[in-house]
């Protein structure tokens, strides 16, 4: 098999081929779960040719209802104790089959999931939500093609010694902010090269790397694509990062906020609609749609607010002039604001600044998806046009303060609850109050540092 001219994706044929061949002995057969994860089983190739591409294949219920720390949570009408925790069918889609390069002699596909007995799509998976946000879209003659700028800190810890170290005193690769510096950039260019090299190998095309704000933090952006697609490349590629650094002995955090005194890592997600004819919507921010898809957006920004900032750390990113944005303003090419409308022509799109580097990204397109539907539907304006500091518009809503401000306006939302479902949006209310909690009861190097003596 030559991955040069298949760019690594696979056919079914190609696979058998290099199962034959012996050149792939392993299939990872993956979904993401509430956090954007990927979890599943490594299968023995001959095994999945027999058994697998024709049956599926079954895992706990529970995945979709644990937490972090894969400990169990109670409160969940989908999967609980006394419902005994049974399987769900997970049906790889063919469309995703790819080599996985970085791994020895492996290939990998992501799965949809299904109710074991009805072969219903689960509701409350991110992808089965995406997938119903997709479809709705191309209900009233739209499709959608999507982008995320992904940042990251680099550290010269591995995650066993970060583990040890109990996350503290840790060493970054730079020594000072990199932005756009070609000799800091060099210096961490062992793992980025790596990582560029076998998304390429591996069916996910990149644009570039550069460094970023934060002494060790870069970016990596990967080509604009469908949005389906772009958030299977998005875990895909979180996955295999994660999975080269430690290879290297070192880290990767794609942690909103590492660090208070430092640049907080986001996910830019850029985003542009396509008619019938493939041409492109956004090319006219005069449009109805363009005006109502951004209108409705922003309008329900902070109701979809724990779709981009999923953790309670995620909201310490949003900080005055930290490059993150506190207002719900849109402006064009300008950074300060929430929305930003960036390129001409048929590469004109509108860039959420919101999401941060911990967000799911099938539950960050979905929300948008949703929200910009609801737009077009009800013709919602958008707010006029900013331009200078959005940090000082105070005329703009501000991003939520915290996780549960923001639970709380997911929970009172009349748009989600009629576009998700009550049982998808409680089960997500429930998932983020439980993150909310746990932060909650935690006691923290801070607090005994503070408190321990001088309290």
């Amino acid at each position: 098999m030559n991955a040069e001219q298949t760019n690594g994706m696979l056919s079914l044929a190609d696979l058998k081929r290099a199962v034959r061949e012996d050149q792939i002995e392993t299939v990872l057969a993956v979904f993401p779960d509430l956090y954007g994860r990927l979890v599943g089983k490594r299968i023995a190739a001959h095994y999945f040719l027999d058994n697998v591409v024709q049956h599926g294949m079954r895992v706990c219920d529970y995945l979709f209802t644990i937490d972090m720390e894969m400990d169990v949570v109670d409160g969940y009408e989908f999967a609980n104790w006394t419902k005994g925790y049974g399987d769900v069918h997970c049906v790889p889609d063919w469309s995703t089959l790819r080599m996985a390069t970085w791994l020895d002699r492996s290939a990998l596909i992501v799965c949809d999931v299904q109710d074991e007995s009805t072969h219903a799509p689960i509701t409350v998976a991110p992808r089965t939500m995406l997938k119903k946000q997709l479809s709705a879209l191309a209900e009233i003659g739209y499709s959608a093609k999507g982008g995320s700028e992904l940042e990251y800190y680099l550290f010269k810890d591995s995650y066993e010694e970060a583990h040890a170290k109990g996350y503290e005193d840790l060493q970054p690769f730079s020594t000072y902010i990199e932005d756009y510096h070609m000799f800091q950039g060099t210096k961490e260019e062992q793992i980025n090269a790596a990582v560029r090299r076998h998304m390429e190998s591996s069916g996910i095309p990149v644009e570039f790397s550069k460094g970023e704000w934060g002494p060790g933090q870069h970016e990596l952006n990967l080509r604009y694509a469908a949005v389906l697609e772009m958030a299977d490349r998005q875990c895909i590629y979180k996955q295999a990062f994660k999975e080269i650094a430690w290879a290297q002995q070192i880290a990767v955090s794609f942690m909103a906020k590492w660090r208070s005194d430092l640049a907080g890592s986001s996910m830019h997600l850029h985003l542009s609609l396509w008619d019938d004819e493939n041409q492109a919507v956004f090319s006219d921010e005069t449009s109805d749609v363009f005006r109502h898809f951004l209108g409705g957006w922003m309008h329900h920004a902070r109701a979809i607010a724990p779709f981009y900032a999923p953790y309670p750390n995620s909201y310490k990113r949003y900080v005055y002039q930290s490059w993150a944005p506190t207002r719900i303003a849109w402006s064009r090419d300008n950074r300060t604001a929430g929305f930003r409308i960036v390129g001409t022509g048929s590469s004109q799109r509108i860039e959420s600044r919101l999401p941060g580097a911990d967000a799911n990204p099938y539950l960050a397109y979905a929300a948008a998806l949703a929200a910009g539907i609801d737009g077009i539907k009800n013709a919602i304006e958008p707010p006029p046009l900013f331009s200078g500091d959005a940090y000082q518009d105070d005329a703009a809503s501000s991003v939520p303060a915290n996780l549960s401000e923001a639970t709380d306006a997911l929970e009172r939302s009349d748009m989600l609850r009629q576009t998700f479902g009550d049982y998808v949006v409680d089960h997500y209310v429930h998932f983020f109050r439980t993150e909310q909690r746990k932060y909650d009861e935690a006691v923290t190097s801070w607090e005994r540092a503070r408190y321990f003596e001088r309290g």
